[in-house]
């Protein structure tokens, strides 16, 4: 049986189909399309031109995912995606997408895309999210520093190690290359735990419970012989776990939360975990133990 002929159109969405719909003209070029083929496609709106030499397939809206990748492939082949961009693609950073921002190793102009040049940028400093070479999580983070407040650059932190369990010694690893680097001390205190902040509205609700009581406020989110605790009561040598499913539902999570436990007792604290259901279904339960704990503790 004698195999179809392979199309143009075929070609453009193989090329198209991994990459969110966007292809670059090397690309074409290399596949064997001609230039009169890529034109014609331009003219018909087969292809719709983005930045000089990258273009999108069909005529659907652009993706997010589209948007970021196109202004990458924009800005060569050493380009990646960074800033709060990288942030929101790598998941640290909630609300609408922002503006891409590429980083590059040379420099760079491309219309409607904001451009920062790197020359150190090492391999370890970029990593492929969905297809779209972006910053690692270390080298975001301290990119962000100077532009977000210590209150979202430490629920940024947070984000990166439930997601990535990305530790404070790799962050500085990257800082030590960087010494001079905007907010590197605000970065600094939050990797310490110097600031108290409420990185969820599970644990929002659990502390103003804590509040309202009357019953001593924890410290948070601050590290305990090196791993950073939800709360801790380090008078009364107790630590408390907050569980969302969201959290929680990986395997690697539920490793993670039984070393915590471990590590808990080991430096003499008692440790309890706390799921949403106690906090907001059944929050007098859950007082009356920690209350009875703090006082059994006390001292």
């Amino acid at each position: 049986m004698r195999s179809k002929p392979i199309t143009v159109e075929m070609l453009l969405s193989r090329i198209a189909h991994e990459s969110h719909g966007v292809v670059t003209r090397r690309q074409l070029l290399d596949a064997g399309i001609t230039v009169a083929e890529l034109n014609h496609r331009l003219r018909i709106g087969a292809l719709l031109r983005v930045h000089r030499g990258v273009y999108r397939v069909g005529h659907r809206a652009p993706s997010v995912e589209a948007t970021y990748l196109a202004a990458v492939r924009a800005c060569g082949d050493d380009a990646v995606l960074s800033g709060p961009a990288a942030g929101h693609t790598l998941g640290l950073l909630r609300g609408a997408p922002p503006a891409p921002e590429v980083t590059t190793r040379t420099v760079r102009q491309v219309p409607g895309v904001k451009t920062r040049r790197s020359p150190g940028l090492a391999r370890g400093d970029v990593r492929v999210v969905d297809g779209i070479p972006v910053t690692s999580v270390e080298r975001t983070l301290v990119d962000l520093a100077a532009r977000l407040s210590k209150g979202d650059l430490a629920r940024a932190c947070h984000e990166a190690g439930v997601r990535y369990d990305t530790t404070p010694a790799e962050v500085e690893t990257v800082l030590a290359r960087r010494p001079s680097a905007p907010g590197a001390r605000g970065l600094r205190d939050v990797l310490r735990g110097d600031v108290p902040i409420s990185l969820s509205r599970l644990e929002s609700t659990f502390l103003t419970l804590v509040r309202n009581s009357g019953l001593p406020t924890p410290h948070t989110n601050r590290r305990a012989k090196g791993r950073r605790v939800d709360c801790r009561w380090p008078a009364y040598r107790l630590t408390v776990e907050l569980d969302s499913y969201r959290f929680h539902r990986s395997r690697h999570a539920w490793e993670l939360d039984r070393r915590r436990e471990r590590e808990a007792h080991a430096r003499g604290d008692e440790f309890r975990r706390y799921t949403y259901d106690d906090v907001v279904a059944h929050p007098r339960q859950m007082l009356r133990e920690l209350r009875s704990l703090l006082r059994q503790r006390d001292g």
